[in-house]
């Protein structure tokens, strides 16, 4: 009798579980899909992306050849000039409808003649340098047009490991492909792109051809600019890198404000705080950037930094390494006031000062 009851109890159990189960999917099957909100972010998007191609005219006035006797006559006396084009494409941003800033990459228009800027519509118009900085890979230039769309800035200091980003642009001259992925790594440098270097890295499928076009977060708003991708024979493999768009802008800026780019120098030597030399210091920290030498009559040596003193932030900015200390130098111009918040002999000490021309007469490698 008790086995029978508890035959009995399981089965309603069961049943019971079963139907709970059954009424679950059939209440999971009446709400409707939750909206993919990325079909309606794109729609505002992607009529900000512009593909952008340049042609590069060379000339050569003397055939090489007509300067041999032995070949002479088998050319045209008349020596006419060779010409020849170059084609690239690329992509860029509308950063300011208004005014008809596009940002974009410096290799993208590097020595270009003629630059073209074709919209999401398919308008096209002729476009004009305003400025551009090998150094960080980031070119502006302007079109003249109306019915313009921007992309809102985000905040790429915010960014984190994990985020899913949206990669567009116009992938070996496609037209405008939309690719997603999420962010693979910050900070990314030693990689001998650039020389500024402080990539974000993301598996968002980046192909030639988008370089200088937008990594978006979901909001849609701009948090990088597309440049570089890492793969056997330039082909994705999951590993592309953005510049932060608080740097671009940083340069940008200084283009709009100042038309160049006019980088400084502190004047010190510095390399990573490593814990081997945290014993030799007998500190307990494990970031910063270890001032290993001092430029004399620099910024630097005026303002009383010392070989051995430790940075560990720069403008209230933490310091955790020497590439982010050297990266934030470079990204200041001459003149600019430099706090740093250094430990030495353990004490904290805070020491102003302001970044000044280079002096190129110093034998000291790696300063900044």
């Amino acid at each position: 009798m008790k086995k029978q009851f508890f035959i009995y109890s399981l089965a309603i159990a069961l049943m019971t579980a079963i139907s709970a189960h059954l009424q679950a999917i059939d209440a999971w099957a009446q709400v409707p899909m939750s909206n993919n909100p990325l079909p309606e972010m794109l729609k505002k998007v992607i009529p900000a992306v512009v593909n952008i191609s340049t042609r590069i005219r060379f000339s050569q006035r003397e055939n090489p050849l007509l300067k041999d006797p032995s070949y002479r006559h088998l050319y045209d006396k008349s020596n006419k000039a060779m010409e020849w084009e170059v084609q690239n494409l690329g992509s860029g941003v509308i950063i300011d409808a208004s005014k008809g800033y596009v940002i974009t990459n410096h290799h993208v228009i590097d020595k270009a003649d003629q630059i073209t800027v074709t919209l999401q519509d398919n308008r096209s118009y002729n476009a004009t340098v305003v400025g551009s900085d090998p150094n960080t890979e980031v070119a502006l230039i302007k079109i003249k047009s109306d019915k313009l769309v921007a992309l809102p800035q985000g905040n790429s200091d915010v960014l984190q490991v994990g985020d899913i980003v949206v990669a567009i642009g116009s992938p070996f001259g496609l037209g405008q492909t939309v690719t997603s992925g999420i962010i693979s790594a910050l900070g990314r440098s030693s990689l001998g792109l650039e020389g500024y270097e402080d990539f974000i890295q993301t598996d968002a499928s980046i192909n030639p051809g988008n370089s200088g076009g937008a990594l978006v977060n979901l909001q849609g708003e701009l948090i990088g600019i597309n440049t570089a991708i890492v793969g056997p024979n330039g082909s994705n493999v999951g590993i592309g890198f953005a510049i932060p768009i608080n740097t671009a802008y940083h340069v940008v800026n200084q283009i709009i404000q100042y038309g160049n780019i006019e980088r400084g120098q502190l004047g010190i030597q510095i390399q990573s705080l490593t814990p081997s030399l945290a014993r030799v210091f007998n500190i307990d920290r494990q970031d910063g950037a270890v001032i290993s030498g001092i430029v004399p009559g620099s910024p630097a040596d005026k303002a009383g930094l010392r070989k051995g003193d430790i940075v560990i932030a720069i403008n209230g900015q933490p310091v955790d390494t020497s590439t982010k200390l050297s990266n934030s130098i470079a990204l200041m111009r001459v003149g600019d006031k430099v706090i740093l918040h250094i430990f030495r002999q353990g004490e904290e000490k805070t020491i102003e000062t302001r970044i000044a021309k280079p002096n190129n007469k110093t034998k000291l490698v790696d300063q900044y």
